[in-house]
């Protein structure tokens, strides 16, 4: 509160701003976290946990505060305390899991009431708390065993509107909440380190002028909205050494899986471009809460690809330096095109309208995909003796068109956990499987000999 008693208003930063300006209710934009945990959790105490976790990071406890359609800026008001109970209590039945997930997909918290999220928590029988079937897909047998396994588990599923919100900095949250709940250290780990690069000559990448590939359309449903299919898959081995990084194999897998889906779709070869979020925020209790990451773009020429069985360390070489000067090059969140876009100049109504133009005028030189690597999940994520540790963490991001399809991994126990989100206009619950399938297949053929 202000020294008048008002609540603090925050104005929108540029990625939160060009988010509420291109909303749509048909393909909201949701961030969906999916926790596993081997056990069950007491409701008043996770209630009472994770209300002050939000209090522990303020910034969370924020709506859209109202203005005249003249207001040069949108902004958010921080409040002292929700709007509204965050936390649901799923019913259990044999469909529970998947219509958590639905819900995580067809429903954005609305921003006018704080936090823009929403915690769902949902039991499951103990061999389901792997979480390996696919969410709106076909099922696949668990790729690890349930031995050992309480007969409970439980599955916290966090809902964050992507305009207010990143999956990052809502970890983050559920890490604090998780150190309340269960008493137990849930401070981030280290990153890993790694031997400073070599210098390398510069690599030519393909024109970032032309327009990419799309993925090619598949058999889409009828219903508007997001599909989606989580799985699990052992990490990728990387021989001692190597030059790139798990995160570059995950890059060249998406590349690949796409172009070979685009080669059975009888689409004309087009350079690939790949959107890679950037996040450089600290993981400790300090972490700036709120849009943090930023995006860079990842170009593959057609006969990179195509040659690729038989030049993999080569590709994976080339890909090494790519992101690597990427992530080393200073750069507004969204670009400087998108800084300048939300310059309030002019009422936000006006550039809302002009944003939206050309966003759709620029819709043909969107990027290919999106791949969102968590990378290794920082948090043990802890919730005490008896609810326990989390045995898997999922995430996925929005798939609107005209990318249609999103790629997300993390790592949790030494596991690669994939989601694969798509829009329903694009593909469909079988496209889904078979991609995955791609997915895992070109992931093995990364694992080579430098």
């Amino acid at each position: 509160m202000t020294a008048a008693g008002q609540p603090v208003r925050v104005p929108f930063p540029v990625v939160d701003e060009v988010a509420r300006h291109c909303m749509q209710e048909e393909e909201p934009e949701t961030v969906h976290i999916e926790i596993h945990l081997p056990g069950p959790l007491d409701a008043p105490r996770l209630r009472k946990a994770f209300t002050e976790a939000l209090h522990r990071h303020p910034r969370v406890l924020m709506r859209e505060a109202p203005g005249p359609w003249y207001r040069r800026r949108y902004e958010w008001e921080l409040t002292a305390e929700p709007d509204v109970e965050v936390i649901r209590f799923a019913p259990p039945g044999p469909n529970a899991l998947r219509d958590a997930r639905t819900r995580a997909l067809t429903g954005a918290p609305p921003l006018s009431t704080s936090p823009p999220i929403r915690l769902e928590v949902v039991e499951v029988a103990g061999n389901e708390a792997t979480g390996l079937a696919g969410g709106g897909g076909p099922t696949r047998p668990p790729a690890v065993g349930a031995t050992g396994r309480r007969p409970h588990g439980t599955v916290l599923f966090l809902t964050i509107n992507h305009t207010a919100l990143d999956g990052p900095a809502c970890l983050r949250v559920l890490a604090t909440a998780a150190e309340l709940y269960g008493g137990r250290d849930n401070a981030p780990t280290a990153p890993p380190v790694r031997p400073p690069d070599a210098p390398q000559e510069p690599v030519d990448a393909p024109s970032n002028w032309s327009p990419p590939a799309r993925v090619a359309p598949g058999t889409p449903g009828t219903i508007p909205g997001n599909g989606l299919l989580v799985t699990e898959l052992a990490l990728p081995h990387r021989p001692k050494g190597s030059p790139y990084t798990v995160n570059d194999q995950l890059m060249v897998t998406t590349a690949l899986t796409i172009a070979h889906w685009n080669r059975e779709h009888g689409a004309r070869p087009r350079p690939l471009r790949i959107t890679m979020p950037v996040d450089d925020r600290p993981r400790d209790a300090d972490m700036p809460i709120g849009n943090g990451t930023r995006l860079v773009e990842v170009t593959f020429a057609p006969e990179e690809l195509a040659g690729a069985p038989d030049g993999m360390p080569a590709l994976l070489g080339r890909t090494a330096t790519r992101t690597r000067a990427l992530k080393a090059l200073p750069r507004p969140q969204l670009g400087h095109g998108a800084a300048l876009l939300t310059t309030p100049v002019t009422p936000v109504a006006w550039r809302a309208a002009l944003t939206r133009g050309l966003r759709r005028a620029a819709a043909p030189w969107t990027s290919t995909t999106l791949l969102s690597n968590i990378g290794r999940v920082p948090y043990a994520l802890d919730f005490g003796e008896e609810a326990g540790r989390a045995l898997a963490v999922w995430f996925s991001a929005p798939a609107r068109m005209p990318r249609g399809l999103t790629v997300t991994t993390a790592s949790t126990a030494g596991r690669l956990h994939l989601a694969l989100r798509w829009s329903c206009a694009l593909l469909g619950p079988d496209d889904g499987a078979h991609l995955r399938d791609l997915f895992e297949h070109h992931l093995h053929a990364t694992e080579v000999t430098p």
